[in-house]
């Protein structure tokens, strides 16, 4: 009975995408190829995200935009069998436009629309664990009006309100028995689908400091956003005998986005190298559990209630950016971002290791006010054998994925 809805459960805490496999740090493409360190270095409009104290900094108004190419793959195994998600690519953007309100001004404004979350993954259909997913998509888009002062040269600050909006599907088959017993569960006997829009609203504040044109701090915080879901659908393909278990209904629920807290430093060690630190803390803690709730219910199909139990994590990211000449600079990074889900919790939609990464990337400025960023992102987690107990689910998985991106920004 458990089984009937627990996909319905395990796919929409996916939404705890930001701290799992299929993280993406691709809000910014000269951070993204330094590892993901953008907190105390405010290179371009891009720190709308990274820091809104940095908006306060720039020279001048600034157009931003970027496209990623996003492959993730996950490998499953166990002693009953072998499976991999299909070959995907996902197309995360980024836009920014800001800078100081005239010449010299100290107040700063600004606009991010970009991509937190643009992922998925699809099993085979009969895939070991197609009883609690098949597929999922989750998308959810940023909007950030952003202010900054900046107080002097030492300090600069700044805060942005936050409006997300975003979409959920997801398909798992049923696992009821068949004539054939419970061997036929990996068969086609049936199948849900839910799908969902989802909106929240929260806030992103950041502190600039700037000791020396050498030497830079940032601290950041960007609120938990809490992504409610009303009214979404929830519709059953099954045999004639089991209709009325599986009516076509709706359900409400919400999708918790975890609150971070971030440091960073930046320091130019001489005209052309620059090295950047990032320690981002997560607040996975907040997100013990998930529930759901459906309009209509029957005995198969219940209110449901599942444990998360997450902890906080601590990334460490780092990363140079070298100037070969006024008109061509490179960077490198890497980063480590330990996994929030704790052994018994770990669910076959997203499942979740420790990840490591290295990063790359190359600036080019062909004219005085146009720039061209490149970047990537080579990411592995640790191969992962672990369990989710309340599902009575277990193997050993192993994320990769590999991200290039593009961008470009002109200075007015």
């Amino acid at each position: 009975m458990k089984k009937h809805v627990l996909a319905a459960l395990v796919l929409l805490s996916s939404a705890d995408l930001f701290g799992a496999g299929y993280q993406m740090n691709l809000q910014g493409i000269r951070q993204m190829a330094t590892g993901g360190a953008g907190t105390a270095w405010p290179w371009d409009a891009s720190t709308i995200f990274y820091n809104p104290g940095g908006l306060g900094r720039l020279k001048s108004i600034q157009g931003y935009a970027s496209l990623g190419l996003y492959m993730p793959s996950t490998a499953y195994g166990s002693n009953m069998s072998t499976a991999r998600t299909h070959s995907q690519t996902y197309v995360p953007f980024n836009f920014y436009f800001g800078g100081p309100i005239q010449e010299e001004s100290k107040f700063a404004l600004g606009l991010g629309v970009y991509s937190t979350a643009h992922i998925g993954a699809t099993w085979d259909n009969d895939w070991q664990g197609s009883h609690m997913v098949r597929s999922i998509r989750f998308k959810a888009t940023m909007f950030q009006p952003t202010i900054s002062y900046r107080v002097g040269d030492f300090l600069s600050v700044g805060a942005g309100f936050v409006y997300a909006a975003g979409t959920f599907d997801m398909t798992y088959a049923l696992p009821y028995h068949g004539l054939l017993g419970p061997q036929n569960n990996l068969g086609d006997n049936g199948s849900a689908n839910l799908h969902s829009n989802a909106n929240g609203v929260g806030f992103n504040v950041g502190i600039q400091l700037r000791p020396s044109d050498n030497l830079q701090f940032g601290l950041t915080y960007r609120s938990q956003i809490v992504m409610n879901i009303v009214g979404g659908n929830a519709s059953f393909t099954t045999p004639v005998s089991l209709e009325s278990a599986y009516p076509n209904t709706s359900f409400d629920s919400y999708l918790p986005l975890p609150q971070v807290a971030s440091f960073g430093m930046g320091i130019r060690a001489n005209d052309n190298l620059t090295m950047l630190l990032d320690l981002n803390y997560t607040g996975w803690s907040t997100h013990d559990s998930m529930r759901i709730n459906f309009e209509q219910q029957t005995d198969r199909l219940k209110n449901m209630h599942t444990p998360r139990r997450y902890r906080n994590t601590l990334a460490a990211r780092v990363g140079a950016n070298y100037k070969i000449s006024k008109v061509v600079s490179v960077m490198l990074g890497g980063y480590y971002d330990p996994t929030p889900v704790r052994n018994g919790y770990v669910s076959p939609d997203m499942p979740d290791a420790n990840r490591v990464a290295v990063t790359g990337g190359v600036a080019i400025k062909p004219l005085p006010r146009f720039t061209i960023l490149a970047g990537f992102e080579a990411m592995s987690s640790t191969k992962r054998t672990a369990r989710y107990d309340y599902g009575g689910f277990s193997g050993t998985y192993k994320t990769e994925a590999a991200t290039t991106a593009l961008a470009v920004y002109y200075n007015f």
